[in-house]
């Protein structure tokens, strides 16, 4: 990005924009380059603050990841550090292809009490393999998108990318428009974080739906009713 001089940029979906070097600080990127992060710093720690409350009997979180990913790495460790607040272990099962996913999920069988997958590109482009293991041996599973959560996760504090783009839509009307400086303009994060919960991937997984859990949620229309794969 150094390379770009007078051009505006604008990103979307990054989740650790400074860790990416993309740009200086969140509240001040300075340069040409702003954008819209995709992961509020709540919404790890809200997830597994969740387990931990309302899944007493989990003990030990799996998570495959492929550790050649920054974000990956980022919302691992984030993980981790909330979950050990609740004398909760994680235990990583890594991979580096899309290929090696299944098998890295099945690793963790016996050794995890749930699954846990972060914003992985390499992981969730292999993401049904992990949600049928999870189906088959009952293994609660978590994820940090609300698309995983459609296709057959459990839960997750997420928000619709339409929104995400919504957002950073607005940011470029700013800059066009307005002429507001990006390198002015705080990174913005999603403002409607809310518990997701998929009730069919719960029943296949052997997860109540109790009032506790319905009750968390902002948006009664988050609790969806899509088909577990």
């Amino acid at each position: 990005m150094q390379n770009v001089k007078d051009a505006p940029v604008l990103f979307a979906a990054i989740t650790d924009p400074v860790g990416a070097k993309l740009v200086k600080s969140l509240d001040k990127p300075g340069g040409n380059v702003t954008g819209a992060a995709d992961t509020h710093p709540d919404a790890v720690p809200k997830l597994m603050d969740f387990i931990a409350s309302d899944f007493p009997k989990v003990k030990t979180v799996g998570i495959v990841i492929n550790e050649g990913e920054s974000n990956a790495v980022v919302m691992a460790k984030n993980a981790e550090a909330a979950l050990a607040k609740h004398n909760i272990k994680v235990i990583r099962a890594s991979v580096t292809n899309s290929s090696e996913v299944k098998q890295a999920a099945e690793s963790l069988i016996g050794r995890a009490d749930a699954f846990y997958l972060t914003l992985d590109n390499t992981v969730i482009s292999a993401v049904d393999s992990v949600i049928k293991i999870a189906n088959d041996k009952k293994i609660p599973l978590f994820s940090s998108d609300r698309d995983t959560v459609e296709r057959g996760a459990v839960a997750t504090y997420g928000f619709k990318y339409y929104d995400h783009g919504y957002q950073a839509g607005k940011m470029a009307v700013e800059i066009l428009k307005n002429g507001a400086k990006p390198g002015d303009m705080k990174v913005s994060y999603p403002d409607k974080l809310d518990l997701i919960i998929n009730t069919d991937a719960a029943k296949a997984q052997g997860v109540e739906v109790t009032d506790s859990m319905k009750n968390k949620m902002q948006d009664k229309k988050n609790l969806l009713s899509g088909t577990a794969k």
